[in-house]
């Protein structure tokens, strides 16, 4: 799992049938201490996320088990929102 924060949302008019009714977020990786790092990405939302929120997200093939049995087309997906990092020296 990797940290991150949501910067945006995309809005699809047309997307795979698969994806209906599914957020699709933008998100900024992190390093635990909050500072950006890497390039932003499109992952799928399956918390309820928002703009503004930290989370943890997951990529490759364990992006779509928050949604089974149905097979979602993602190489990213937000799977959790976070309260607070404590990272000791």
């Amino acid at each position: 799992m990797q940290l991150g924060v949501v910067c945006g949302t995309l809005v699809a008019t047309r997307k795979d049938h698969r994806l209906e009714g599914i957020n699709l977020l933008v998100i900024q990786p992190i390093t635990p201490d909050g500072a950006a790092t890497g390039k932003t990405l499109i992952a799928t939302d399956s918390v309820g996320a928002g703009p503004g929120e930290k989370v943890f997200w997951v990529k490759s093939k364990e992006a779509a088990n928050p949604f089974e049995p149905v097979d979602v087309p993602t190489d990213a997906t937000i799977v959790g929102i976070v309260d607070l990092v404590h990272v000791e020296a």
